[in-house]
């Protein structure tokens, strides 16, 4: 259980998500399924509250002397994430918002695409529907990877 629990806390951590949490899973020899879903659970748990607040949160703090770096940097994240996504999509925002969470690249995910969703003011529920067939991709993805990766280390036992 308690390995489950770090799967699940991997997967809320910005950047590593569960990009993150799944090779960790793989690597500890955890039952796919249940590992599978509890990174996914993890990974969207916030999205919600992203979407909803942090743009709001983000804006406040930005001029204060503690966290007003940390602040414009996420806040220049999310446009940056938001304008790449408006150029290549055109119509096809949502879909570009479901790669662009997806494909496991440094800086994507859930996050950064629900920030990015946030600040194009996209609709609410169909963002949250597209970041989680995104997050199910990126799952996919990196389910494949960890066990090609963690298959092949142990071939060389």
């Amino acid at each position: 259980m308690k390995k489950y629990l770090i799967v699940f806390l991997i997967s809320m951590v910005p950047l590593i998500e569960l990009r993150g949490a799944i090779p960790y899973a793989v690597g500890f020899g955890l039952p796919i399924v249940p590992s599978i879903i509890v990174s996914v659970l993890g990974n969207m748990l916030p999205v919600p509250f992203i979407f909803l607040f942090a743009r709001r949160i983000l804006d406040w703090g930005k001029d204060k002397k503690l966290i007003g770096g940390f602040c414009r940097w996420c806040l220049e994240k999310g446009e940056k994430g938001g304008r790449k996504l408006e150029a290549k999509a055109g119509a096809g925002l949502y879909v570009a918002l479901l790669l662009f969470v997806g494909i496991p690249l440094p800086g994507t995910g859930a996050w950064t695409g629900t920030l990015a969703a946030s600040i194009l003011d996209m609709d609410f529920k169909k963002s949250v529907l597209y970041v989680l067939l995104g997050v199910l991709l990126a799952g996919a993805i990196m389910l494949l990877a960890s066990l090609g990766v963690f298959g092949a280390i142990d071939l060389l036992h």
